[in-house]
């Protein structure tokens, strides 16, 4: 930690730089606590286990001293006009937030089986997750074909395991007798626990929540993986909002340990607490927000992003001298261009674009180059060109 505040306080160009792009991601989770969204333990657990960030927002703030990011926001704001750059009012008394009490969340329902709908890579990491922690697991899928693809991912998945002497044979095959694989969504009538790991669309998940309220027993709760869309809108699908929440996992499933346990103002605290209760038995970090755009970790790592952008546009950096700056002075796994690339430039816009669309910031604008690599079809990695040729 030490380390990382010598580094962004230094006098250099690269220390510059990376205070101009970390100072507003401080802020904007300074924001995120004062509004009561999530707790300041949950926040900074987001970005940890989500990001893979050495040390959390919050407790970043902590260590570099309030009044630190405070006059450097302010400055920051004198050159910008922003008012994202305004400094929240809970900094000047961060230490006097009130910080949740630590209580550890209880099984309010009986789970034993688990039903997931969906194959692709999320789904099927998800279903490996579950049956890995004991559970018995009916996953849906359209084809055989597909069904056929989870367990080929599961048990490739499994094998590394064994190769690298974390698991055993008969481990790995009481993982595989967990699972039962079908076309049909009636096959998931008796479960505890359905999680939906479908495509990110709003009409295919309304169409499914309304099956699946059809379909599941009375007091099975109903989750989504969503990472954007409205849970309160899925559970107005159903006779039964209560039982529905988000539980949306990050990829890949087995490997990423932070789970974002959404609430809608319809759930249930039991469901909730359930959902919570869940992701610690299966060997996650949940944390706990609300039902809006961007939940915890796509609400500040996204701004974040962007800004890193719009700097390099207006002249402050190379994209290698951005890229350098964040990895050596804040100690981030990767830098903004580099992320972009990895998550894909496409995704990166839509979620910047949900995110102004909810808030209405301007300075949350999507980035020009952003929209443009977009445009050509320069999308980051899976394309082999984006901010940066691969």
């Amino acid at each position: 930690m030490q380390e990382i505040v010598d580094r962004l306080t230094a006098d250099d160009r690269g220390a510059e730089i990376a205070r101009t792009l970390i100072f507003p991601y401080l802020n904007h989770a300074a924001t995120m606590l004062e509004s009561g969204y999530a707790t300041s333990a949950d926040i900074d657990a987001g970005m940890r286990f989500g990001c893979g960030y050495p040390v959390g927002p919050i407790a970043l703030t902590e260590a570099l001293g309030a009044q630190t990011v405070i006059d450097g926001l302010t400055a920051l704001h004198a050159t910008t006009g922003d008012p994202l750059h305004v400094p929240a009012p809970i900094l000047s008394d961060l230490a006097g937030a009130a910080a949740a009490e630590d209580v550890t969340p209880q099984l309010r329902h009986d789970v034993t089986s688990i039903g997931v709908v969906g194959t692709g890579t999320m789904a099927s990491g998800i279903v490996q997750v579950f049956a890995q922690a004991g559970y018995d697991v009916t996953y849906v899928g359209r084809s055989q074909d597909k069904l056929d693809g989870v367990i080929a991912y599961i048990t490739k998945n499994l094998d590394r395991a064994v190769a690298k002497g974390k698991l055993d044979e008969d481990g790995k095959a009481s993982v595989l007798d967990r699972l039962t694989g079908s076309t049909e969504r009636e096959a998931l009538g008796g479960v505890d626990v359905v999680v939906e790991a479908i495509a990110e669309d709003l009409e295919i998940k309304r169409e499914l929540f309304r099956d699946l309220d059809r379909i599941a027993k009375p007091g099975a709760i109903l989750a989504t993986t969503t990472s954007s869309l409205s849970i309160a809108d899925l559970a107005a699908q159903t006779g039964r909002p209560g039982d529905v929440v988000g539980i949306h996992f990050f990829n890949p499933a087995p490997v990423m340990k932070l789970v974002e346990i959404v609430s809608a103002d319809t759930t249930s605290p039991e469901v909730a607490e359930t959902a919570k209760a869940l992701s610690l038995n299966v060997g996650k970090h949940p944390v706990s927000c609300g039902d809006r755009a961007g939940f915890i970790v796509n609400a500040l790592l996204f701004p974040y992003l962007n800004d890193a952008i719009r700097l390099h546009e207006n002249g402050g950096g190379s994209l290698e001298e951005i890229d350098t700056a964040i990895k050596e002075n804040a100690k981030l796994p990767m830098g903004p261009f580099e992320l972009l690339d990895v998550v894909g430039n496409d995704v990166s816009l839509a979620i910047q674009q949900t995110l102004v669309g909810a808030f209405g910031h301007d300075g949350w604008a999507p980035a020009p180059t952003l929209e443009k690599l977009v445009a050509d079809g320069q999308l980051g990695r899976k394309t082999k060109a984006g901010f940066h040729t691969y």
